[in-house]
């Protein structure tokens, strides 16, 4: 008792409740173990005499309840419990605490990559844990023809603490600040936003005004900049459509493809150029002599969720010399010999769309890798650069493009008429530039898509195995077929 006493640094005291529990015998028994401890602890020191910054460490352990009594010990541990680590080391556990029961736990679910159901036009939505919220980031490609640029980012909805036990549900869509909102899961891997003050999202000058500034955002320069009638009509066209739901969207959950060891390079996100329908967004994704890009975001012709380049790495390209590049119609007869081969070798009566369109079937895949004998190229092998030019006439909403490539392959490029009628795979030319971007030349159409790769952070998506990733896919064609 008397060693306790001293580490307090209090002396004894007769107030003791062990002392007013016992009787005097024990009282007695207790002062003997005393004085054994006094000689195993010859050296033991008042608490008080500790260096007041190892005196800040042991305080910050201790709970917050008993700060306030440990206050009123002595003048010293008073001062020391006004250092503003110990309360800060408090509140950011106990708040940390609070988080988690009110906000984390509960959405844990809506955490990770979705895709809006917005008809063709799609989208890439993040949700993240951010500091004190978890909010909801819809990314949008940059403004066109910029590939190489960075992501933009506009926040749909927020959810934050509103008590110790209760979240508030935020709509951030519009410009009159954050407002009254909910999340409803409708089912596994789907969940739903609603806007509870959409007045919210109108603007004092009406759909004029509104529609101004969706311009600007969405492609950075007003209707006047913007001369070809067609590309008006479209901008127009998904302006009316796009606007018509206020933030009220249904979700569902997409996977980043997993990595492979023959994977000719890293898979995931990519802007890529797609005429006048300005910038998309694609996933690309790797299935054995396959590589496949499927839109995220689309458009009326194609939409959100096709696949809209199939390239067979079983069927590399070489290039011809840098002068017969500038020829299309040397580029138009390596290709297309290689078109007719895969034609002769395809099954002459597909009885399935996997097999049709190179999605994955056992016999799209034996009959790609079988025409030539070839093997997908090693991921990270060394490859001899080759110089690279377009052909003229083929249109370019980028020409600032690599200049050299490491290697090129045989692949197919989806296009369709308005609503996506009469949907047709054509033939192209996927050009590999580097690890962060690739080309496609689609010879029906004469042009040319430059794509960049996604470099921003995506916690949370990683699908859980290949099976679940190709699952999505099936399920994201059958969202806009």
């Amino acid at each position: 008792m008397a060693a306790c006493a001293r580490l307090c640094g209090v002396g004894q005291s007769r107030r003791c409740r062990r002392r007013q529990r016992h009787s005097q015998q024990d009282q007695d028994s207790d002062s003997d173990m005393d004085e054994e401890e006094e000689e195993r602890i010859p050296n033991s020191q008042s608490l008080v005499e500790l260096p007041p910054e190892l005196l800040v460490e042991i305080f910050g352990l201790l709970p917050g309840t008993a700060l306030p009594n440990l206050a009123l010990v002595c003048k010293k541990f008073r001062q020391i419990l006004n250092t503003e680590t110990i309360w800060r080391r408090r509140c950011i556990e106990g708040w940390t605490l609070i988080l988690f029961i009110s906000v984390l736990h509960p959405y844990r679910h809506v955490l990770g990559l979705w895709q809006p159901d917005i008809g063709p036009y799609g989208g890439l939505l993040n949700v993240v844990v951010d500091g004190l919220f978890i909010i909801g980031w819809m990314y949008l490609p940059p403004h066109d023809p910029r590939v190489e640029d960075p992501m933009r980012r506009r926040p749909l909805f927020r959810i934050r603490m509103l008590g110790e036990d209760k979240a508030a549900v935020e709509c951030m869509y519009g410009h009159r600040g954050p407002h009254r909102g909910d999340i409803q899961t409708v089912k596994k891997d789907e969940f739903s936003t609603k806007c509870n003050q959409t007045d919210h999202h109108r603007m004092p000058g009406g759909r004029q005004e509104e529609f101004r500034t969706w311009l600007e955002e969405e492609w950075g320069r007003t209707l006047e900049d913007i001369f070809h009638e067609h590309m008006q009509e479209l901008i127009l066209m998904k302006f009316i459509y796009t606007s018509q739901y206020d933030n009220c969207l249904t979700y569902r959950r997409i996977y980043l493809p997993p990595r492979q060891p023959s994977d000719l390079l890293q898979p995931g996100l990519f802007k890529g150029t797609y005429g006048s329908h300005g910038l998309e967004i694609v996933m690309l994704s790797f299935h054995g002599p396959w590589a496949r890009g499927t839109k995220l975001t689309g458009d009326p012709n194609v939409p959100a969720g096709q696949l809209t380049l199939d390239v067979d790495l079983s069927r590399p390209v070489h290039l011809p010399d840098l002068e017969s590049q500038w020829s299309m119609d040397e580029l138009s007869r390596l290709v297309l010999a290689v078109h007719e081969q895969v034609q002769r070798d395809a099954p002459s009566d597909p009885s399935s769309l996997d097999v049709e369109l190179g999605a994955g079937g056992k016999e799209g895949q034996m009959s790609g890798a079988s025409a030539q004998g070839s093997e997908v190229p090693p991921a990270g092998a060394p490859q001899e650069r080759q110089n690279f030019v377009l052909p003229l006439g083929v249109m370019a909403r980028n020409e600032v493009y690599p200049r050299t490539c490491k290697m090129c392959f045989y692949g197919t490029g989806l296009i369709a008429g308005h609503g996506f009628t009469s949907p047709e795979r054509t033939p192209g030319l996927f050009v590999l530039f580097d690890d962060d971007r690739f080309g496609f030349i689609w010879l029906e159409l004469k042009s040319f898509s430059l794509y960049s790769r996604l470099t921003d952070s995506l916690p949370y998506a990683q699908a859980p195995s290949m099976e679940r990733f190709e699952d999505m896919l099936r399920s994201m064609q059958s969202w806009t077929s």
